[in-house]
C-alpha cells in the first residue's frame, strides 16, 4: 500500500510540475511533492503539497530567486488532481520563503505592474491629493540591514505637474522597531517639503498596517524580511483562494 501511495504521488507531482512549468514564463528548477494516493484523491484531500523552485520567472520583469512553501490538508477538485491539476475547492493558508536578488528587484521595478501600483498611490498633503509616476527606481542595499531607492518621475497634482529626484534610505519593521526612514535626499527638482515627507511616511504606515495585501486571488502580508547585501528574503504568509470554473474556460481559451 505504501508503495501504491508513493506511485500515486510521484505521478500526481509529476503532472502538477509539467502544469505549472506550462502557466509560467520559465524557471531553472521546479519541484512539486504531493502526498496523496487514490482514495484521498477521490474524496477530495491531499495530505501536503510542497513547493520549492528557483529562478522562476511570473511574467515579464517579475523573476523570483527562489522560492519554497508547503501546504497541510488541502482540499482539491478530485477529477482534476487524478491528471496532477491540483485545483483548490477551498481557500488554503501557507507559509512560503521568497529570496529576491537585488537584481531581480531591479527588474520589476521596470515592469508596468510595478510601474502602475506605484502610480496608484496617491498622497494627502495638506487636503492636496498628489501622485507620482515614476521614470526610473532603482533599489539598492546598503547593508547594515537598510534599503535605500533611487527615483525619479512626476509628481503631479490638480494644480501642477513637475519633475522629482530622490534618494530614500530606510530600516524595514522588525520584531524590535517600526519601519524606521533614516535619510531623505532631493536629487532633482525644487526640493521636499515637509509636509509632502509626512504624508509619505503615513501612506507607508497605512500600507504596512494592512492586514494583507492582494495580487491576483492571492492575499498576503510579510510577516518577517530579512535584508542582505545582495539579497531580500521574506517570509510571507498567503491566503490562496481557489479558481472558478469561469476562471479555468478563460485561462484555457488563451492556452
Amino acid at each position: 500500500m505504501e508503495n501504491s501511495k508513493n506511485i500515486e504521488g510521484k505521478i500526481a507531482s509529476y503532472q502538477a510540475e509539467k502544469t505549472v512549468s506550462e502557466r509560467i514564463e520559465a524557471a531553472e528548477e521546479i519541484d512539486i511533492d504531493i502526498e496523496t494516493d487514490v482514495v484521498k484523491i477521490l474524496q477530495g484531500q491531499a495530505e501536503k503539497v510542497s513547493v520549492s523552485g528557483k529562478g522562476i520567472v511570473l511574467k515579464e520583469n517579475i523573476r523570483v530567486q527562489e522560492i519554497q512553501l508547503q501546504t497541510d490538508n488541502i482540499t482539491i477538485n478530485p477529477f482534476r488532481a487524478i491528471f496532477g491539476q491540483i485545483e483548490l475547492n477551498q481557500p488554503v493558508n501557507t507559509v512560503a520563503r521568497v529570496v529576491l536578488t537585488k537584481t531581480d528587484i531591479n527588474l520589476a521595478c521596470t515592469s508596468d505592474l510595478i510601474r502602475s501600483l506605484v502610480e496608484k498611490i496617491t498622497l494627502n498633503v495638506d487636503g492636496q491629493i498628489i501622485s507620482f509616476a515614476p521614470q526610473n527606481i532603482n533599489i539598492f542595499l546598503p547593508g547594515d540591514g537598510k534599503i535605500g531607492c533611487n527615483a525619479t518621475g512626476l509628481l503631479k497634482s490638480e494644480k501642477n505637474t513637475h519633475l522629482l529626484g530622490v534618494t530614500v534610505t530606510c530600516r524595514p519593521r522588525n520584531n524590535s522597531h517600526p519601519i524606521l526612514l533614516e535619510s531623505v535626499t532631493c536629487t532633482e527638482g525644487e526640493g521636499i517639503s515637509v509636509e509632502l515627507i509626512l504624508a509619505f511616511m503615513q501612506k507607508i504606515k497605512e500600507l504596512a498596517n494592512l492586514p494583507f495585501l492582494k495580487w491576483e486571488d492571492t492575499a498576503f502580508r510579510i510577516i518577517d524580511m530579512e535584508v542582505e547585501s545582495e539579497k531580500i528574503i521574506l517570509m510571507i504568509e498567503a491566503n490562496v483562494q481557489p479558481i472558478s470554473e469561469s476562471q479555468i474556460e478563460f485561462i484555457n481559451q488563451l492556452q
